[in-house]
């Protein structure tokens, strides 16, 4: 079997965010690159240790991608440490994201795209709470397959885009394997430690991204750790080929679709979230834990 490697490491660096004082940014991804990054279109990291007091973010629309958001720390309240939710954004919906109270959380926000023919589709909502993600436990590692497949366990998320997100940590001085498809493009984050790939090692805070397969069918990945172990995620996705248009919170095929989607949102023709028909929103329980 092929065993992917890694074509390029990108390190990117923080700074301040949109919610002001205390919340520091990071562009894993910034929405440049698309054809190369396809079907990812933005990834941002988001530390937030903000004072309270003033809210700050609000309500805000979105259309044509989806939303995939994994709560590395969260305020256990809105937001559950170890949860993952998809938003798929489809013909257009608006959520809200506004802080008042102190607060000390961490996420990682993914723009992912739609297939051209389900850009338009009703928007729906997904979650998994950290008790429920399948997770594979043994003297090495914890694995977590919060979409996709790993190590025989299979999330029960629904995807548009099949995707494989994985929260991988790996003891000191250990060897684990993913298998993904040929097809698939996709990277890691390291959030702890340090990783090897291939000849490459992958350090704290960067991403790698991997190469293209020249084979067909199913994929290897071998991370090896040394004296320090790791955590990173592994974002897989199978690309599109397709262009896109992006501006503001909108994806779409043509610019047309832009001038579209704010007329339709200053008329009020997107739904809150929190008005969604509930036969739209999943909540995915009682997964078994496998040790």
């Amino acid at each position: 079997m092929e065993q992917r490697t890694i074509k390029h490491i990108d390190t990117p660096h923080g700074h301040q965010g949109f919610l002001g004082v205390g919340h520091t940014a990071k562009a894993l991804i910034d929405g440049k690159d698309f054809a190369h990054t396809d079907p990812f279109i933005l990834l941002m990291d988001d530390a937030l240790n903000l004072p309270g007091g003033k809210p700050v973010g609000g309500a805000h629309p979105h259309a044509g991608f989806e939303t995939v958001t994994l709560v590395l720390q969260g305020d256990e309240k809105d937001w559950h440490t170890g949860s993952l939710e998809i938003m798929t954004a489809g013909k257009g919906i608006i959520h809200t994201e506004e802080i008042a109270a102190k607060t000390n959380m961490h996420i990682l926000q993914l723009w992912l795209a739609l297939p051209p023919e389900k850009r338009w589709i009703e928007p729906s909502w997904q979650q998994i709470l950290l008790e429920d993600v399948p997770t594979l436990k043994t003297d090495k590692a914890e694995i977590r397959v919060y979409s996709g497949s790993s190590n025989n366990l299979t999330s029960p998320l629904s995807n548009h885009t099949p995707l494989t997100l994985v929260d991988f940590r790996v003891e000191k001085n250990a060897t684990i394997t993913q298998q993904i498809p040929s097809t698939y493009n996709g990277f890691i984050y390291v959030l702890e430690g340090s990783v090897t790939i291939g000849e490459t090692p992958i350090k704290y805070g960067q991403v790698a991204w991997l190469n293209e397969a020249k084979e067909t069918g199913d994929t290897e990945i071998v991370f090896k750790t040394d004296e320090q172990g790791a955590r990173f995620v592994l974002y897989t996705a199978a690309p599109h080929h397709a262009p896109i248009v992006s501006y503001g919170p909108f994806i779409g095929n043509i610019n047309r679709d832009i001038i579209r989607l704010y007329e339709e949102y200053h008329v009020g023709k997107m739904p809150h979230l929190n008005n969604l028909d509930e036969s739209r929103k999943t909540w995915h329980r009682k997964v078994a834990e496998l040790s």
